[in-house]
Order: C-alpha cells, then structure tokens, then sequence
C-alpha cells in the first residue's frame, strides 16, 4: 500500500514518518524518555515510549492535563497510561491554561506552573503492526530508517556559577507592555549565559504588580531551554486589580509610589516565600533575589531589603533609566540601593541607560551573580546583629592578659559583616565602674571597629560584672530597642564578681524577648 509522508518536528529535528492511507492504523513513533509535548507539533499522535526510563529525571507540570513543556513519558506513567515498561501512548493537544496543579501519582511528583500557552493529555495507545510481517513496531528507531536525534540528559551546567536566583521583574502598570517585554527579553540573555544546570545556577521568576505572583519556582526547570519558555510565557500583569482598596491607593498615590509600593510587596513575598526547601532551595548555596527597577521608587526599599537578609537572601538591584523630574523631585533618599542591599559597597547594584540595546550589559551582570564569595553575603547570622563585648578590666587580668582579650575580641568582629546596614559592634569595659568604649552607632566599618578595638586602654580595678551587665543593656542596647538586628552580648572575665550576676543575667535576657 502506497504511504504518504508527513513532515513531523521530533527535538529540534525534521522527521517523516509514514502513515497509513486513510489515517487508520499509524504506525506510532518511538520517542525518547524526556519528547516534550511541545516537541509534537500535531493534534493527535500515537506514540512508544522506551522502557526503564528514570522517573526521578522526569519533568511533569500538572495532573490529567499536562503543561506541554512536560516531557510525554513521564505524564504517561503519572496518568497510569503506562508502567516501567513502557509501551504506547496516544497524545491529544490542548490549549494553554493556568494553575497547573502538584500531584504525587505512580511515584512522580508532578510540579506546579502558574501558566503556559499549550497543553496535552495522554491515553492508552495500540501499538500498530507491520501489515506485510505482522512484526511489533521497533522502539528502537523509526521506520523511516532515519534515526531520531536523542534529547540528552539534563546537563550538569556552569558548576562555577552556585546561586539560586529569583528575578523580580517589574509588573506594574507603570512600566507598560513594551517595556514589560524587552525587561523579559534581558532576563531571558541573562539566564541563558548564567548556565543554568542540575550542577550550575537555578533560578525562578517572580513578578511584581498589585500582588506578586511567583511564575515558576527553582525546582521547576533545571535547563536553560526551559527558563526560556517559561519567561517567554511570563503575560504583563498590569493594574488589573479592580479592588477598592487598589483604587484607592491609585486616586491617591504619585505613579512612582504606587510602585514603590508594589515593589516593597514583592521583596518582601519573594524573600519569605520564594526561598525554601520545598520550592527547590538548595543547602549551601547563596540565595539572591534580582530587583529590577525602571526608574527611581519614591522611597527606600530599606525596610524589604532587612528582611531578605534576615532570610539569607542577597538582594541584588539593576536599576533601568533616571528617574524623571516628577519622580526626582519625590525621592526622599537617593542612596534607597545602599540601603536595601545587603552590602554597601557597589557590588550588589547595576545600573543600565534604558531597556534598548542591552545585549552588553548581560556578561557583566552574569559575571557578578557568578561570583560566589561576594555572594555569600547575606549569611543571616553574620550581618544582622548587634553584638556588644563587655570586657574585663580589672587588675587581677593585668595589662598582658587584656591585650589578649582584646585580640580575641577582635578576631570574633573580624567574621562579622560590619556596616551601617548590617553587623554592628559595641564595646564596654569595667571595674567597678563602667566605661563605653564605643557603641553600635559610632562606626560603621569593620577597620574602625577593629582599629578602637585595639587601642582600648586598660582601667585596673574591683570586679563588678551584674553592674556591668545592668550598665550595658540600659546604655548600649537600650538606644537600639526599634533595631531590625538580633542583640548578644559577650562578657569577657577572668573570674568571679564581687557583685550578684544571676539577677542583671536574668533582666537582660527578659529585656531581649
């Protein structure tokens, strides 16, 4: 019987596969563990998939109706359409949706995808028979006798580029459509010089409007072809919010703060809900959050930027165009990035002209979130808190020995993160007097902190430590009562105190809860 050739695109290659006259009877065409929907171009197709294949390595986004960046075989054997074994499977097209659902079926875990722009579902598929020899269909290889370009294995990627990333695009109505699009096309050239990878970077979308919506998680895609269908199927939220308390904020809000506003939010969301295990956070790997902002906000973004940090989140700003002179004129600090990143010293910001020509601005960014010591920077612990010494100056230590402590006094500040946005250090020594040598708000640097450190000067006296303690946590900490940052403090004695301890012990602990 005469067969007519049909053009299918199979990964990427041009395929012809034959089909029986009058369509009845196709012969199926054998696909690799990780097809794709979207690597089937038709709108019904019998299809063999291999045995054996690994299901941990599968990517599923759904349940019953399956996103079509999801590979074929692994919605079959999630339906239970098929087994281990494998075997036939017929495929049907369906439009795109939103909210494709998390399921646990038949040992895969599908994931979950916000939106995409095309669909399929499986069913159980006959496998067809050789007419002339009635032998099964090889899965081996097509019988056009043209072999099928294989689909590798997800790809270890840049494994010297360790980050998980989130990128806060701008969602706002005030940036529009256009803008929207060519801020996605720049995410898009980022995330495919990043090398993203089962080994090298992750990375996640987050966008930022009347309410922040995570687009797709870390876990969802480990490929750098993925993340970019994912971002290109990224819609422009926009204003559409028709709530009372959104038009409210629009009547009476200048178009910068409303994104001012918006921008917080989101920070904010993303930091507590966007970094965690279950979302595909990894242990031991920096965490930073990408904000793009178009044009200057009306305000700082200090408060958000606090606490990504008290999440170990990095908070990295590409800053896109000047601010025009009506949103100059409302700027009401414009060191707003100093303050919301996690350290003050350039590094974590990037500015760019205008979304037009921005090809040469990706290296230079990728070379930067690739770098992982200065990534490592929101390390919780290490740039949030206040820590004051409270240091030993009586004459049983002696002159040598307090030079000692001073040392180790220093060499505990030097771990910290010290800056006017992070760490800070306090010092006070005693006798049966108390003497501040400097307090959390009198240096911002760890030089500084380190240079008053050791140029202490020795008092000689009595030992009088509950008063000492008493003294510190109504004059060192008491100014800091509104601060963001965890408070310790550390007593450095040589032996016991000529006064009571359990009882100022005991305050300064009620006084920190």
């Amino acid at each position: 019987m005469a067969a007519a050739w049909l053009p299918l695109l199979c990964l990427g290659a041009g395929l012809l596969l034959p089909e029986r006259a009058g369509g009845q009877g196709a012969v199926p065409v054998a696909i690799t563990c990780f097809t794709r929907g979207l690597d089937i171009r038709k709108e019904k197709i019998d299809v063999l998939c291999p045995s054996d294949c690994p299901l941990e390595e599968f990517s599923v986004f759904g349940n019953i109706v399956y996103a079509s960046v999801s590979s074929i075989c692994g919605a079959a054997v999630h339906k239970g359409v098929i087994g281990s074994a494998g075997g036939p499977v017929r495929v049907y097209s369906l439009p795109g949706r939103e909210n494709y659902s998390s399921v646990v079926a038949n040992g895969i875990e599908s994931q979950t995808l916000s939106r995409w722009s095309a669909s399929f579902t499986v069913t159980k598929g006959k496998a067809a028979t050789q007419e002339a020899t009635g032998q099964a269909v090889s899965t081996a290889q097509p019988p056009a006798g043209k072999r099928l370009k294989k689909t590798p294995n997800k790809k270890a990627g840049n494994k010297d580029c360790k980050a998980d990333i989130a990128f806060l695009i701008d969602g706002s109505f005030n940036i529009g459509q256009r803008r929207f699009n060519l801020q996605k096309n720049f995410v898009g050239k980022v995330a495919l010089m990043l090398g993203i990878g089962t080994e090298g970077p992750h990375v996640g979308l987050v966008q930022a409007s009347e309410h922040p919506k995570i687009e797709f998680y870390l876990k969802n895609f480990t490929s750098a072809k993925d993340v970019l269908f994912a971002i290109k199927e990224v819609g422009f939220r926009g204003g559409n919010s028709n709530t009372d308390v959104v038009e409210r904020t629009r009547e009476h809000c200048a178009p910068s703060e409303r994104r001012l506003l918006i921008l917080r939010k989101a920070l904010k969301h993303t930091a507590q809900k966007f970094f965690t295990a279950e979302t595909g956070v990894r242990k031991g790997i920096p965490k930073v959050v990408v904000v793009f902002i178009d044009g200057w906000p009306s305000d700082d973004i200090e408060e958000a930027g606090i606490v990504a940090r008290e999440f170990g989140v990095n908070v990295f700003i590409v800053s896109v165009a000047k601010p025009i002179p009506e949103e100059l004129g409302m700027v009401q600090d414009v060191a707003f990035i100093d303050k919301a990143v996690c350290r003050n010293n350039g590094f974590f910001s990037y500015h760019m002209p205008n979304w037009f020509g921005t090809t040469k601005y990706v290296k230079p960014l990728v070379q930067k979130l690739c770098t992982h010591e200065q990534m490592m920077c929101s390390k919780t612990c290490y740039n949030s808190v206040n820590i004051a010494f409270l240091i030993d100056g009586s004459s049983s230590v002696g002159e040598s020995n307090f030079r000692t402590m001073l040392e180790f006094v220093s060499n505990i500040a030097q771990t910290f993160e010290i800056s006017d946005i992070g760490a800070k250090i306090a010092a006070v020594q005693f006798t049966y007097d108390q003497r501040t040598e400097f307090t959390f708000t009198d240096y911002s640097t760890k030089e500084n902190v380190l240079a008053v450190i050791r140029n202490i000067r020795y008092m000689s006296g009595g030992t009088a430590t509950g008063d000492a303690i008493s003294f510190t946590v109504r004059n060192v900490f008491g100014p800091m009562r509104d601060s963001p940052n965890k408070n310790f403090l550390v007593v450095v004695t040589d032996g016991q105190s000529y006064d009571d301890v359990r009882g100022p012990a005991a305050a300064a602990h009620d006084a920190a809860k």
